[in-house]
Formats: C-alpha cells, structure tokens, sequence
C-alpha cells in the first residue's frame, strides 16, 4: 500500500511540473547504472576522415562500455554544411548500437541548425530519452530530467540536463553566455517537488551541461582532484549566475560534468558536490588528450560514484566519489604496515594538561596534570575551560587494506598523526576549524595520536575518517583499543 501511495504521489508530481516528455530508465539488476559522456565531438560534414574518426572512437567505447544512457554534452556538430545529416546520422548510429541517449546543447550547435530543428530529427529516434524541455525556458532549449528506478519502479536517482546557452549578447559583459535564473528556478521546482514525493528526503543526482561554472576553479590544486588541467578556465567562468548555491541548497545533486575546454579531463570536489570535466571526443576538435569518454557508474540509492575515462586504448584510472580518492594513488602508495600489538580493551589513552598553548609543539613543556583512560576522545573531563591540553593514545583497527582520509576538527589547534607519521596538520590558535590529510594503511592496527590544545574562547574537538568503501564519519568507538600496558 505505501509503494502504491509513493507510486500514486509521483505520477502527480509528474503530471504537475514542468516535465515535457519526462523520463525513467531503470537501475541494472545488480543495483547500478552507467553513464557515458562524450564531448566537444566536432562533427563535420565537409571533414569526412575527421568525423569518421571521431564516430569510430564513439563506437568503439560505446561497445566497450555497454552504457545503460550516453550523454552527448554539448558541441556536436561545428559546421553548418550538411549539419541535418550528421544529426541525422548520430540519431541512426544510436539506433543501431540501441543505446538510450540525451544531447545538451553547446556554445557551437545552435551556429549550425536552430535548437528546435536539431531537436526534431533527435526526436525521431525511439532510444532518445531526453526532451527539448519547457517552452517558457526559452531560448534555452534541452532542459530536462531523467529519473532512475529500481526493481519495482520507485524512484532511486535524478539526472539533470541543462543547456548553459551560448553566446552574450552583450560582448562587453562576456563572450560566453551563463545558466541563467529561470534555468535554475525550474531545477529548483522539479528537484523540491522530487523531495516532497520522496518523504522530504533528496535522491541522488547528477547534472549535466556543456560549459563549465565558476566554481570548477576552486578544484584546483586539491589532493580531491584528479586527471589531466591543461587549460585555463578562463572567460567561460566570468558571470556567476548562482546555481551552484542552488546545487548545495537543494542537497540533491552529487556530481557537475562538462566539457568545453579540451585539454581538460579533471575532477574534484568543491563543498561536497563534484565537479568533472568530460573528455574530449572529436577528432577535429582541438586539444593533445587521446580521444574518448567519460563514465560515471552509479549505485543504486547511494549517494556515491565511481568514474573513469575510457579511449579506444582502454580505461584509465578510477575516481571514487566522496571520498576524491583514486585508483592510482590507491596502486602507487606505500602502505604503513599493521602493528603486531596485544590491546587493553576499547577505548582511549590521554594525559592532560594545563598552561598557556600557542601550538601543539608547547604542550609537553607543561607539568602533565591527569592521565587515564576514557570510552572516547573527550575534551570535557575537567571543569577548567581554557588553557588545557590533552595528548590521545589509541589503537585504531582499519578494516580493510586501502587510504584512509582522516580530519580534525577543532578549536582550537589540534595534530593528529598514524604511527608516528603526521597525516593532519590543524595547528595554532584559531576559531573552530577543519583539516585533514590521508594515508595508506595496511588491515589491522596502527597507532593513532591526537595532540590538542585550547587556548581561549571556545572549545571543539572531533576526530573521523573516510576511505572509498567508507562515508565520512567521526571515528567509531568499537574500532578503538587501548594500547596495552599504557595509560
């Protein structure tokens, strides 16, 4: 009767919004689903050894990926001679290779045919799952969503598609045009309404467009990031129209891919949400990176993915979301051994102590007050509320063989290091504050210290970890033991 009801609330919610053509695509039966991204493919009717490349290199992956939809992101075609038939041939490869797909428009595609017109001959294909979108969105065209279900029909997962347009009429503005505020209202209503249906709970989605926002700077240099930047970001990223704030708002959206720039295949996470560059597909398109796609493999109802960049060479190395680890640092790190060590039971050793703190390097040249043991990691002990510190002692049991990321958060500086290297560096006087670091470890036990002070003015500790088969999370108490034979 309650799947009856959610299915019931739904299709009202369907019927309801702006959904024009909406829809589903279900899960496979081990519970995932994969999505193949090509872009900038750059077909030419006049380039014929050109475009015949770059659709073998489509083929060809496509065949090595059995993708359950394929993604074309923006900047299909870059010549006007003879665009409706390079249309229509992409519509009669996608029928015979019968996989689903959506195209999103690029900056180049409305210089060669009008949205509408490309959207027809799109349309006459029975595996094109997008849709042109709502008409009061205009001139943007293709903005839309897919849904995912599982078995039984109930909604697991969103895909997103819009079109970030292409041109500002206003060159001393920006060249490129942005995402504009009725775009990102309607995500807004279809991602709210999919809440409400869903028991106020966001799914799991993704979203797709062709040029990138502002906030793909802000990957950059991170240890979360991973692939290839050969590119400036540039013009495209000038004008913040907001829908990043909206992506974190609605807590829905997991993952942004683009394309655009090239020489670009990275991806990282910019406040939990990733952020992914496709990699480039045609072969008259600019750019020294070999030819493919990307692919995003996504788990049923889980907030978490895996994705990778395939070429007719092979694939290349894996990205694992959320945690920003990967494949390749997972196979080039040296791995801290495990400790042969007996325990004394669960819980934490700790020395206290009190004085003036500027760093944690000063709390040893302090009379140590207090020491013990306790269940957990404590600051509240004792009654005083400023000027203590306190040195931790435990054991942790890693799970498996892997890289663990480990934070602190804290007020104020804190220092946390895995047998006796340093993997978190939160140090020096400052308001509640996260850092974090990782670290390759071996299964079974390894020494975790935790050195904190507090200086004045607020207190705050917390201490947890991550991996890629683990969500972050504060350390869990039934994975600490004491050392045995120390306080």
């Amino acid at each position: 009767m309650n799947r009856l009801i959610c299915l019931l609330t739904l299709t009202l919610l369907f019927s309801s919004l702006r959904t024009f053509g909406q829809k589903s695509l279900p899960y496979r039966a081990d519970g995932t689903f994969v999505v193949l991204q090509f872009n900038d493919i750059h077909l030419d009717g006049n380039h014929k050894a050109g475009t015949d490349s770059s659709f073998k290199t489509m083929k060809t992956v496509v065949e090595s990926v059995r993708p359950d939809l394929v993604v074309l992101n923006g900047d299909i075609v870059t010549e006007k001679a003879g665009a409706d038939k390079v249309f229509g041939e992409i519509v009669r490869r996608m029928n015979s290779q019968k996989v689903p797909f959506v195209l999103t428009m690029g900056n180049h595609d409305p210089e060669v045919m009008s949205k509408s017109a490309i959207y027809d001959i799109l349309e006459t294909s029975p595996y094109y799952v997008g849709s042109r979108g709502p008409e009061d969105l205009a001139p943007s065209m293709g903005n839309c969503f897919i849904t995912l279900t599982d078995k039984d029909g109930k909604t697991e997962g969103v895909l997103y598609f819009l079109d970030s347009n292409d041109y500002h009429p206003n060159k001393f503005v920006q060249h490129y045009d942005w995402i504009h505020f009725d775009q990102i209202a309607w995500y807004r209503d279809v991602s709210e309404g999919i809440t409400r249906a869903n028991g106020g709970q966001a799914l799991p989605a993704l979203m797709f467009f062709h040029i990138p926002i502002p906030e793909f700077e802000w990957i950059d240099g991170d240890d979360r990031t991973f692939g290839h930047k050969a590119e400036e970001h540039g013009e495209i990223l000038g004008i913040n129209s907001g829908l990043f704030a909206s992506l974190i708002d609605m807590g829905d959206v997991m993952g942004v891919f683009t394309g655009h720039n090239h020489d670009n295949d990275e991806i990282g996470i910019n406040r939990g949400i990733a952020l992914g560059y496709g990699r480039v597909t045609g072969h008259d398109a600019y750019g020294d990176l070999e030819r493919g796609g990307r692919v995003i493999k996504l788990y049923e109802g889980a907030r978490k993915f895996d994705s990778w960049i395939v070429t007719p060479k092979g694939s290349e190395g894996i990205y694992y979301f959320p945690s920003g680890l990967n494949s390749i640092e997972e196979k080039e790190a040296t791995y801290l051994p495990a400790l042969k060590s007996e325990t004394g039971g669960r819980g934490v050793a700790y020395n206290y102590y009190e004085g003036n703190f500027k760093m944690t390097s000063d709390i040893t040249e302090h009379a140590r007050v207090h020491s013990g043991t306790l269940p957990y990691f404590s600051i509240k002990e004792f009654a005083r509320r400023d000027h203590f510190a306190y040195k931790y002692r435990t054991l942790i049991d890693i799970p498996e063989r892997g890289i663990y990321r480990f934070y602190t958060y804290s007020d104020d500086g804190s220092v946390l290091s895995i047998d006796g290297q340093t993997v978190v560096g939160n140090d020096g006087g400052h308001s509640a504050l996260r850092a974090e670091g990782k670290v390759a470890l071996e299964k079974g036990l390894h020494l975790l210290e935790v050195s904190y002070f507090e200086d004045y003015m607020g207190e705050e500790l917390e201490i947890g970890f991550s991996s890629k088969t683990l969500t972050e999370r504060p350390l869990p108490r039934e994975i600490l033991f004491l050392p045995a034979g120390k306080e």
